[in-house]
């Protein structure tokens, strides 16, 4: 395994970092943003208000999301996999 093809594997994991943690994380930003609008203009400052919708926003994202999530991480999982066989094989 050359230098270029560890760089490429490395490309690859991140991307499936991005493709796993980003639409958890931009959905508890964006429910964050309104829930900050809300307080500001209601001047309502309680802490529970931020924590709970945003918990609430994570939980469901994966639940919806944990599929994808799965087959994402699988693949890349059996992409590594084959590549250390053929390492080895060589």
């Amino acid at each position: 395994m050359d230098e270029g093809q560890v760089g490429e594997m490395l490309r690859q994991a991140l991307i499936v970092i991005v493709k796993l943690s980003g639409p958890p994380l931009l959905l508890s930003l964006v429910v964050g943003l309104l829930i900050a609008l809300v307080q500001a203009v209601t001047q309502i400052n309680e802490t529970a208000l931020t924590f709970v919708p945003k918990v609430l926003t994570i939980g469901l994202s994966l639940l919806l999301l944990g599929s994808f999530m799965m087959s994402t991480l699988s693949d890349y999982t059996r992409l590594l996999f084959d590549k250390l066989v053929a390492i080895g094989g060589s």
